[in-house]
């Protein structure tokens, strides 16, 4: 199958060069290098990705620090919100 890409030049001229030294065309070389990143890559989705790294890498949030940096967020908002609600009910006397 045939088709048109369009390609920065510098990269155009790194392909031209490459597929000269192995001796084979460029849309060898092009077809090559899919194929490699394609098998590298997988077909995976975007949500398998996502629960393939938490697996192993675990919840964003979970470390100790994060946590403990949402609990003094937690408290800080509520005694910003604790504050407020007393300045309400102040103003409306």
């Amino acid at each position: 199958m045939k088709a048109a890409i369009s390609l920065p030049d510098d990269l155009f001229t790194a392909i031209d060069a490459r597929a000269r030294v192995l001796k084979i065309s460029r849309s060898g070389l092009i077809a090559a290098a899919a194929r490699e990143y394609l098998a590298r890559e997988g077909t995976e989705d975007a949500t398998a990705a996502w629960n393939r790294v938490i697996d192993e890498a675990g919840q964003p949030g979970d470390e100790p620090a994060a946590r403990a940096f949402a609990r003094r967020t937690k408290a800080v908002v509520s005694e910003a919100n604790r504050k407020e609600k007393g300045r309400r009910s102040r103003k409306a006397r």
